[in-house]
């Protein structure tokens, strides 16, 4: 890490089928070994899955999923004279994002299921 300077953020594409930058910011988390086509159709199967079943738009039950993982508080260590302490604080948008999107990932894939794509779509509509 750089003590000159941050980091500068990477500009993300926006998906091609949704136009949303979370989605696309999804599959990258999601992808495995550079294979983002891969990714991508088991995004889009599961969006499918998830349009069939609940009847509403998946970008809708995508965002709202998101929304419910996402984590407010954080514990972070703060050290004080010799103890190191358990400090509760807020956690930033991109932050929080980004840790549901890594959680959905996970627990997608330690679901039992057939496909990822089955189990994707089981845990976004158990989070919605």
């Amino acid at each position: 890490m750089s003590r000159r300077h941050a980091a500068e953020k990477r500009e993300i594409l926006p998906d091609a089928k949704f136009g949303d930058r979370v989605i696309s910011k999804f599959m990258n988390n999601l992808m495995v070994d550079g294979k983002k086509s891969v990714a991508e159709r088991i995004v889009y199967n599961a969006f499918d899955r998830v349009e069939d079943k609940l009847k509403k738009a998946p970008v809708e039950v995508f965002h709202e999923a998101l929304d419910n993982i996402k984590p407010n508080l954080e514990v972070r260590s703060r050290r004080v004279g010799g103890a190191t302490y358990q400090v509760p604080m807020e956690v930033r948008q991109e932050r929080g994002t980004a840790m549901a999107l890594r959680w959905l990932v996970s627990f997608s894939r330690a679901r039992n299921g057939r496909s990822m794509s089955q189990k994707l779509a089981g845990e976004l509509m158990d989070a919605a």
